[in-house]
């Protein structure tokens, strides 16, 4: 049981944790549960980083994130040369299909669309182009149209979550509905909410994950 001071000094810790964020600026809100992080990073590898270290703290119900990725004037560039160093760097991945997806830049913002076959393709893809210097952030349209006709077995979602480490499944409902697969019950951290939805994408012919899961902490009423 954390207090709302208790859980922002976890989450400010966490942060400063990473060697990447020692020098970072960071604010960091909580009330119950849901932490705001505000804040300017000079790179956008950066600001997921923050992220990272933030739902990886014990009691993190959800993140509102309002962090700038601001670049110096050297390292500036224009849509066109961005969209061409991403492009370039899903070329270069072998384990992104490129030719399957359309890239498009707006004041640094970078929007992927498409479709590929399995979810770690449009992870993989994301991944590519976190530390190409100019993106300010990605919006991840890609649409996931597995190539496998096999029917999704319920019991097999059930088994991997349960073979998991990570995740305490006791609680997890899992529902199969053609080609979605939809989680429901509550979870004791955002992290383990977000590595339960990570193992239902892994499963053959899936196209959908729907994560309802809910995460169930108590806070102490005193701050």
């Amino acid at each position: 049981m954390k207090t709302n001071e208790q859980l922002q000094k976890d989450v400010q810790d966490a942060i400063k944790w990473e060697p990447l964020l020692k020098a970072a600026e960071i604010g960091v809100i909580v009330k119950d549960g849901i932490v705001t992080l505000t804040g300017t990073v000079d790179n956008y590898a950066k600001k997921l980083q923050v992220e990272k270290a933030a739902k990886s703290v014990l009691g993190v119900k959800a993140i509102a994130e309002d962090i700038e990725v601001k670049f110096a004037d050297s390292k500036k560039k224009d849509d066109a040369e961005i969209a061409e160093d991403v492009v370039f760097a899903l070329s270069v991945d072998l384990i992104v299909p490129d030719k399957k997806i359309q890239v498009k830049v707006e004041n640094g913002w970078v929007t992927l669309e498409g479709e590929v076959h399995w979810n770690f393709q449009r992870e993989a893809a994301k991944r590519a182009i976190e530390h190409i210097t100019g993106v300010r952030g990605v919006f991840n349209h890609l649409k996931i149209k597995s190539e496998l006709n096999d029917a999704i077995e319920q019991k097999e979602i059930e088994a991997a979550l349960h073979r998991s480490w990570a995740v305490n499944d006791k609680d997890i409902r899992v529902h199969v509905e053609g080609r979605t697969v939809r989680l429901t019950g509550t979870v004791a951290s955002l992290y383990q909410k977000e590595e339960a939805g990570r193992i239902a994408w892994k499963t053959p012919g899936i196209w959908h994950v729907e994560n309802n899961l809910e995460v169930d902490y108590e806070y102490a009423l005193i701050d």
